[in-house]
C-alpha cells in the first residue's frame, strides 16, 4: 500500500514515542521503507516524548498509551495544546473504552491497535494527515456507539444507495482515497459524498457519522 500523500510535499516528519525497544526498531524500519516518511526522532517515555516534540516539531507522532513517567494520553494532550498542527497516531495493545475515549479526547487524530498490519497503521497516517478520525476496525464498533446520542432516523433514512456504501467503508475506518478505490470513484466525488453525507446527518465530523450510523442501524 502507498501512502496517499501529494508527490511532491516533502517527506512527512514522524517522532515514535514508545517504550518497548524492539517495537521501537521495527515502528522505524517499516516506515522508513515508504519514501513519504522521514523519522526524526524517538523517544522511550511520555515526558521525553513532549520534550522530542516541543524541540523536532514533528508532523506526526506516533504514541503508545502505556508509557514509563507520563503516560501517552497525558503527552498527547500536552503536544497537542503546544503543537495543535501536529499529528497524533496512537498506537497500543490498550483497548478498553475508557482509554480510546480518553484518547481521542486528549487530542489523538487515530487509534490503531499493535499487532495490526503496517497497512492499517498507513492507513491510520494518511487519515490522520487528511484531517480524519481514525478508529482501528477492532474496536470502532464497540466504542463509538457510546460517543454520541441515538440519531434522528428522518435524517437517515435520506442517505441515497451510494452514500450508505460510503458510509459503511467510513465506518470501518477507510479514508477517502481507499474509499475512491474500493468503489471506483475518483476522490473528488467521494469527498462529495462525504460532505452529503455529514450535512444530511447533522454531523460535523467522520466519527459522528460513524456514531449516527450504527446508533441508528444503517450499517
Amino acid at each position: 500500500m502507498s501512502l496517499n500523500l501529494p508527490l511532491d510535499a516533502p517527506p512527512l516528519r514522524i517522532l515514535i514515542v514508545e517504550d518497548d525497544p524492539m517495537m521501537q526498531l521495527g515502528l522505524e524500519q517499516s516506515l522508513m521503507s515508504y519514501p513519504q516518511l522521514e523519522i526524526v526522532g524517538r523517544a522511550e517515555d511520555g515526558y521525553l516524548g513532549v520534550q522530542a516534540a516541543l524541540k523536532l516539531k514533528p508532523d506526526l507522532v506516533v504514541m503508545d498509551i502505556g508509557l514509563p513517567r507520563l503516560d501517552g494520553i497525558a503527552a498527547t494532550q500536552q503536544i497537542k495544546a503546544a503543537l495543535p498542527q501536529t499529528h497524533i497516531v496512537m498506537l497500543t495493545s490498550h483497548q478498553t473504552e475508557t482509554e480510546i475515549i480518553a484518547a481521542l479526547s486528549s487530542g489523538a487524530d487515530a487509534y490503531c491497535i499493535k499487532g495490526a498490519t503496517v497497512e492499517r497503521l498507513l492507513s491510520a497516517i494518511s487519515a490522520a494527515v487528511e484531517g480524519a478520525a481514525y478508529l482501528d476496525p477492532q474496536i470502532a464498533r464497540r466504542v463509538i456507539e457510546n460517543l454520541k446520542p441515538p440519531a434522528n432516523k428522518t435524517n437517515s433514512a435520506n442517505l441515497s444507495q451510494r452514500e450508505l456504501e460510503v458510509l459503511k467503508l467510513m465506518v470501518d475506518g477507510l479514508s477517502n482515497p481507499e474509499i475512491a478505490e474500493k468503489l471506483y470513484l475518483s476522490p473528488n466525488t467521494v469527498k462529495t459524498h462525504v460532505r452529503g453525507i455529514m450535512n444530511k446527518l447533522s454531523v460535523d465530523d467522520r466519527v459522528q457519522a460513524a456514531v449516527v450510523a450504527l446508533r441508528s442501524g444503517l450499517v
